[in-house]
């Protein structure tokens, strides 16, 4: 053993036995990772104020003093998915194509965190990131030459469509905390052919076109058609 490392050991005799590390303290930013991150491994149905503070290694007591309930937990975390969602500066000529962008950032934010988009839907966020991204959805469709009228109803209709489907996938994915089978393409088609023609001729004759769409092909398809009504 090195001459000095045998000193520091015959030093630290006379210290006393070592303090165990200090927790660190519980704060918002804490809460809200914590939260994030049992929304991310077990779906929202896992997220409790029991289960953050349990994470943290304290009492739900200890979260009440920096989060008033789970509502207010719940408008911190869509609060914080928004403001990762930066909507471009307007382009009259790109106005729709950057409404679907934006329609698009927050739809993967719901997706990495599943379920969190009911969070969206149940009740008006009071968040001024929240905020932030209407004004800036505002602000590119006003810059296209929408009314304000029919942009401010186009908003509510894209976010409420963002937030369904999102909850839809997260829905058919994780069940009861585990994986669903899903029906595959070929296999949705083969339910409808096995309908009597007779009483839905139409479902048997199209069961290819019902059941199409890859990846994300609907969630555009519906944006385009939603935005395709606004004339300016």
């Amino acid at each position: 053993m090195a001459p000095d490392r045998w000193a520091a050991q015959i030093a630290a005799l006379d210290e006393g036995p070592r303090r165990a590390p200090r927790k660190p303290p519980i704060t918002v930013e804490r809460i809200v990772d914590t939260a994030f991150g049992l929304v991310e491994a077990e779906g929202y149905d896992a997220l409790t104020m029991r289960r953050v503070a349990t994470t943290l290694g304290t009492g739900p007591a200890s979260l009440y003093a920096h989060v008033r309930d789970k509502a207010e937990l719940d408008d911190l975390l869509i609060g914080a998915l928004c403001a990762r969602v930066t909507p471009q500066a307007p382009d009259p000529a790109r106005w729709r194509e950057q409404v679907v962008d934006v329609c698009r950032q927050l739809r993967d934010q719901y997706f990495r965190y599943p379920g969190i988009s009911r969070a969206a839907l149940a009740t008006a966020p009071e968040s001024l990131d929240a905020v932030r991204l209407t004004e800036g959805m505002l602000a590119i469709l006003l810059a296209g030459g929408v009314a304000p009228q029919r942009a401010a109803w186009a908003i509510d209709a894209a976010l409420l469509y963002v937030g369904a489907y999102s909850l839809e996938a997260s829905l058919r994915q994780h069940a009861g905390g585990t994986d669903r089978r899903r029906l595959g393409h070929d296999e949705i088609v083969e339910r409808f052919r096995m309908l009597p023609a007779d009483r839905f001729p139409h479902v048997v004759a199209h069961a290819p076109e019902l059941a199409a769409g890859d990846g994300h092909e609907r969630f555009d398809f519906t944006l385009e058609l939603l935005l395709g009504g606004l004339t300016p």
